[in-house]
């Protein structure tokens, strides 16, 4: 039998009883068919992970008993992921994947060129929770709402770079951006559908802490390129480095 992970609001400790939400009930009890008795996973994004079982469960309510840690809590990426606001279903499929890839936070972004500038942040946060949960990783990635790029560059924190992606076809290769770069930690910004205007760029080059980059000889959709650019980061300065 499959274990399955839950997110909980914590604290995590041996012998805590968790009450699961309404929603994670439903999920054990008529979709998954658990019973009381099962083991079950549980994190919080700051206890670790840790076996639980089920001791009490209807459609509507669970009861879980936490036994013991599977895994400590261990530091997870720091990487940041500015994205574009898109289609629902596109904007929903890049945090799924950006949080499956590290991204420890999604920053909603307009431009532009945007042609879509609202969210819905709870069904965003399930799909963020839910792949976190699937994906393995001891956190849930936070997810600021939309604002403008400008504004979000504004108050951009010092030391941290930001891998822009452009496609001009003038800037060097992202591989080559990452791996010249000083140690420190990574943001990735990437285009609406349509890419930035060229006074955008022109606006993101004047910026110290900003590297454009190419993506390679093919232009590649919005929700492409961020997970093309989170796995360079990820492959060259990320936790795919770690044995």
């Amino acid at each position: 039998m499959t274990e399955i992970r839950l997110h909980v609001p914590g604290p995590l400790t041996a012998g805590a009883a968790i009450t699961a939400t309404p929603a994670q009930a439903h999920y054990l009890a008529a979709v998954m068919r658990r019973t009381v008795g099962d083991p079950i996973l549980l994190f919080d994004g700051r206890s670790g992970e840790w076996r639980a079982r089920i001791a009490a469960l209807s459609r509507k309510a669970a009861m879980l008993t936490v036994e013991e840690q599977t895994r400590p809590q261990r530091a997870e990426p720091d990487l940041w992921l500015l994205a574009p606001v898109l289609k629902r279903e596109t904007t929903e499929w890049t945090v799924e994947k950006a949080t499956e890839l590290g991204a420890s936070r999604i920053l909603l972004t307009t431009s532009a060129r945007s042609a879509v500038t609202r969210t819905n942040p709870d069904r965003l946060a399930a799909i963020a929770t839910e792949a976190a949960e699937q994906c393995e990783r001891l956190s849930v990635p936070e997810l600021v709402p939309p604002a403008p790029v400008g504004q979000v560059l504004a108050s951009w924190p010092a030391g941290r770079h930001l891998l822009v992606g452009d496609e001009s076809r003038t800037a060097p290769p992202a591989a080559a951006v990452i791996g010249g770069a000083a140690p420190g930690p990574w943001g990735l910004l990437v285009g609406p559908e349509g890419g930035f205007t060229g006074a955008e760029l022109d606006g993101f080059r004047k910026l110290p802490f900003c590297h454009p980059a190419s993506f390679g000889p093919r232009i590649l959709r919005a929700e492409t390129a961020a997970v093309a650019g989170l796995s360079l980061i990820q492959a060259l300065a990320g936790d795919w480095c770690d044995p």
